[in-house]
């Protein structure tokens, strides 16, 4: 059985989740991490992912570690080209999303997510705050056109593997306390992802 190394409230394990549920696999989650018995700073966790952060993914002597690489290798490795297509230019259209949500946008609501929702005490700058909500709703925007031009999924007309990634971060836009920018098609997919079991399971319990 896979071993997931992190705690739900991770939106980068709730990927992994995710996808675990969408394939239909079965995997035993061990907590590491804030909150936990299990700090990700001790030597074992370091030894696994030297850059201390969760999720890990253990399946059999693989371990793995990046969120959307894990997801990626799941979908790969369990041959579900539906979410991951085999052809190279498919496929492509898939990971430019992946990549564009784990660098620009991630990038973009950092410092108001620390500052809102986490309530972090090195987030305390106005300035930055409302500069990073204003980043944010930019990248979002980015988003709407997209989903707008689909009709549906981030890359089509069917869900694929980039609209977990994105959706758990559509998730943390819609629950974080900012001034949310007018983005229909990011709101009607929002709601096309509830319709699915496994988001409403692992991708919109937390922001």
């Amino acid at each position: 059985m896979l071993k997931i190394l992190g705690k739900a409230p991770s939106i980068n394990v709730r990927k992994v989740l995710w996808t675990c549920a969408e394939i239909g696999l079965p995997y035993e989650l061990e907590e590491w991490g804030l909150g936990t018995s299990r700090t990700t700073a001790s030597p074992a966790f370091l030894a696994l992912n030297p850059h201390g952060l969760v999720p890990v993914l253990a399946d059999g002597d693989a371990v793995l570690w990046e969120s959307n690489t894990i997801c990626r290798y799941l979908a790969g490795r369990h041959q579900r080209t539906d979410l991951l297509p085999a052809d190279p230019l498919a496929r492509a259209h898939v990971e430019k999303w992946m990549d564009w949500q784990a660098t620009d946008l991630n990038a973009s609501w950092r410092y108001a997510f620390m500052a809102l929702v986490r309530r972090h005490s090195d987030f305390t700058d106005s300035a930055a705050i409302a500069a990073s909500e204003a980043a944010w709703n930019r990248q979002m925007a980015t988003l709407d056109a997209q989903l707008d031009a689909t009709g549906a999924f981030a890359a089509g007309a069917a869900f694929i593997l980039a609209d977990i990634v994105l959706g758990v971060s559509v998730q943390r836009w819609l629950a974080t306390p900012i001034a949310h920018a007018r983005l229909p098609a990011v709101r009607a997919y929002h709601e096309r992802l509830r319709q699915r079991p496994a988001f409403v399971s692992h991708g919109a319990t937390h922001p």
